[in-house]
């Protein structure tokens, strides 16, 4: 029988959820969306295609980072609104260096979280910093800021394996992003650029703020919509470093908001 895959139960938006398998050990890698052509794209291939919600774009597993997937098999459940994709994991499969995107192991008797295996590749050295660098800015490593692609590779394209696999595309990536930052802020790992900042201290943190709401300005002055994503999330990132060196969480912040807000 030719497998058909419009016999599948697709959303209303065309996708359909994968859990993506270890061949071997049976270990649940990731969980992403696959539209038909990103089906279609992985049976042709022989390698894992996904489809990106916030970008609206295909995405290949491994593009940046070389962590391929060789799919071993493909099945999907009864209700055909789920697929099983075995595959041999090259490298690791989180965005975040673990083997797994499934790394944090919540006790439940307890409610305590803890991170399970060790981190197989720092994110930085993979994705790197300046991924898509800023127009008039050095490249990474002369004195350039993150890219609102890189941000401390905080979030992927591969960052789409983060988001799609783990994190919903909303303000919750500011939470994740902050906790990466006093990660840095904590252990300082040569080569990170929140790191360096945090070396440098408050001054330079500041400066860094000011440059990039400045270009904010700018960019909106000239109603570049795309510049203008982009420097926002510049601006964003630099603000969460300030608030970090100041011990303050974003959740504080959102509470303050909160408190501002009259009904109508």
């Amino acid at each position: 029988m030719t497998f058909d895959p419009g016999c599948l139960k697709y959303d209303t938006n065309g996708l359909i959820p994968a859990i993506i398998q270890d061949s071997s050990t049976g270990t649940v890698l990731m969980m992403a969306y696959m539209n038909r052509e990103a089906l279609e794209k992985t049976m042709a291939t022989g390698e894992t295609w996904f489809w990106s919600r916030s970008r609206q774009k295909l995405w290949h597993k491994g593009e940046t980072s070389g962590n391929v997937q060789k799919v071993q098999e493909i099945t999907y459940d009864c209700d055909r609104d789920t697929l099983l994709v075995k595959v041999k994991q090259t490298g690791a499969a989180c965005h975040e260096g673990y083997y797994t995107c499934f790394h944090y192991r919540l006790n439940p008797q307890t409610g305590q979280v803890e991170v399970i295996g060790e981190r197989q590749f720092d994110p930085e050295e993979v994705y790197g910093l300046g991924t898509r660098p800023q127009a008039g800015l050095p490249e990474s490593g002369q004195g350039a800021s993150p890219s609102p692609v890189a941000l401390e590779k905080e979030s992927q394209d591969e960052t789409e394996e983060g988001k799609e696999s783990q994190t919903a595309v909303d303000a919750r990536i500011l939470e994740e992003l902050y906790r990466v930052i006093k990660e840095r802020q904590e252990k300082r790992p040569s080569g990170s650029y929140t790191a360096k900042l945090f070396n440098k201290g408050l001054d330079k943190m500041l400066e860094k703020l000011g440059e990039e709401t400045t270009e904010l300005i700018i960019e909106a002055k000239n109603r570049d919509r795309e510049e203008v994503i982009e420097e926002s999330a510049d601006v964003l990132y630099h603000l969460l470093v300030v608030l970090a060196e100041q011990g303050i969480t974003p959740a504080e912040v959102f509470a303050e908001l909160a408190g501002r807000r009259k009904d109508d």
